[in-house]
């Protein structure tokens, strides 16, 4: 590794933590430390909500899959702002009449405590697996990088770095720290995505382009008669896309908590429904990384260009193909989206565990004879723990890491979003009937995702959301009219 990689690396992560830090303010509340304050202004927000969705298997993966597919992502992406905005018109104003911290309270405010803890723990375990497995394989290909660019380190030690750094501004800035490193991050690892584009352009020969004129790379869509096993084709991008956006920004305390964090309304409403055009943008940017390399191979595959999987070309790309400086900007921010997708993780964690679980973490905080904002942090530090033995218990997952991630946490988000719905739109709906439905849903779903691949494929993550809100409603109906018969 050049000196100028080097430099670059070591004064991003040790001056973000910093000013992160500074930007944060006094934490003096627990309020303060999950909540920020309600009066983030929307546009951080905005940035805050597309780089924690989106962590180094995002960076890493779309380019790979736009090796092959085009820019299916972006496809996708369509998807995800219809299903957002119907979130900013039907769900917010519940949230926001309630002045919630966490998503839940709302659930529990409808159904009861058990219902909302219920779903709190679902979350919880969700993030566990979910982030478990982004951290472990993020750390791969960051630790094959800078082995490859001859600064080896194992990439438990990698891992180990990165929640040192990340632990240091989420424990005392809270979500504040939280939100503005986002934007931060999300600045870093943007810029070196738009760099590598240009690079790739300036380059690019009168062949190269002429084969990208001619190609079938710049499609949105894929056709397929596998229906239900293939996530790019236009319906399962722009519905199962929406549905699965309405779960994640709707119904997950991961994104909620963030734009709960807003001034008001309608400011909450922007930072939702420009993060959608935002998260399409970075998309395109990413997938045009893949299609570029794709040229510059001379459409070969990866295989015959001499890498074993489609996450590992944006890493050689890294290694072989850019200039000292630009090389580690890109380790910056692989790097960065990881610390990011951390640093939400934990706080939203914390928050779930703090306000869903309150008559429990009152009494420990008794207990423990500590002030509860030390408690606060103590959650955070419990959970970064369990994260850690989480992310080392994963194994490399085959295929495109970010697929693998998209439909772990596809196999809640169905359940979950069924139960709001139930919540909101369903007057007469009843805990008994909804509670149980969504524990079903969870246990079928997850069987669905484990053990049912039809031509041995999985099912598509696009689909996994919409089969799971349907069974909800199935569940939920059948059990109510059970319960009105015997009534």
């Amino acid at each position: 590794m050049s000196p100028v990689d080097l430099s670059i690396i070591c004064i991003y992560c040790l001056t973000l933590p910093f000013i992160a830090f500074f930007l944060s303010g006094r934490q003096d509340s627990v309020s303060a430390y999950v909540g920020g304050g309600h009066d983030l202004p929307w546009w951080v927000i905005c940035l805050s909500l597309v780089a924690t969705e989106t962590s180094t298997l995002t960076v890493i993966s779309i380019p790979g899959i736009a090796y092959g597919n085009g820019l299916v992502f972006v496809g996708l992406a369509m998807g995800y702002v219809i299903g957002r905005a119907l979130v900013a018109w039907l769900f917010l104003p519940h949230y926001f009449s309630g002045q919630f911290s966490s998503v839940y309270q709302y659930l529990g405010q409808r159904f009861g405590t058990a219902m909302e803890r219920t779903v709190s723990i679902t979350f919880l375990l969700m993030r566990v697996l979910a982030e478990g497995i982004r951290m472990f394989a993020g750390m791969l290909p960051v630790a094959a990088i800078l082995t490859a660019m001859q600064f080896p380190l194992p990439h438990v030690v990698v891992m180990l770095i990165i929640v040192g750094l990340t632990l240091f501004y989420t424990l005392f800035g809270g979500l504040r720290a939280v939100v503005w490193s986002d934007a931060i991050q999300l600045a870093v690892y943007v810029t070196g995505a738009a760099a590598c584009v240009f690079l790739l352009f300036h380059h690019q020969t009168a062949q190269q382009t002429h084969m990208l004129v001619h190609s079938a790379r710049f499609h949105l869509f894929q056709k397929s008669s596998l229906f239900f096993l293939n996530p790019y084709t236009p319906l399962a991008a722009i519905v199962g896309g929406a549905i699965m956006s309405m779960a994640s920004h709707g119904t997950d305390q991961l994104m909620v908590q963030r734009i709960l964090a807003a001034r008001n309304l309608p400011d909450a409403r922007k930072a939702l429904i420009g993060s959608g055009f935002m998260v399409g943008g970075l998309f395109a940017l990413l997938s045009l990384v893949g299609v570029l390399l794709w040229a510059r191979n001379g459409g070969r595959s990866l295989a015959e260009v001499g890498l074993g999987s489609s996450d590992e070309l944006f890493p050689d790309f890294i290694v072989h193909g850019l200039p000292h400086g630009l090389a580690g900007l890109l380790i910056a921010g692989l790097l960065s989206a990881t610390m990011g997708s951390l640093s939400a993780t934990l706080n939203s964690m914390t928050s779930a565990t703090l306000l869903d679980f309150s008559a429990f973490c009152a009494w420990m905080t008794r207990h423990l004879h500590v002030r509860p904002l030390a408690f606060a942090r103590l959650v955070t530090l419990v959970w970064a723990a369990i994260l850690v033995l989480a992310a080392l218990g994963f194994s490399h997952s085959h295929g495109p890491a970010v697929v693998f991630g998209l439909s772990v946490a596809a196999c809640s988000y169905g359940a979950m979003l069924g139960a709001f719905v139930f919540a909101m739109f369903i007057a007469g709906a009843d805990v008994r009937d909804v509670l149980p439905a969504f524990l079903l849903t969870l246990v079928v779903v997850c069987c669905v995702m484990m053990f049912v691949h039809p031509y041995g494929h999985v099912i598509a993550f696009s689909w996994l959301v919409p089969f799971g809100v349907v069974l909800m409603f199935v569940f939920g109906m059948v059990s109510r009219q059970i319960r009105r018969f015997h009534a």
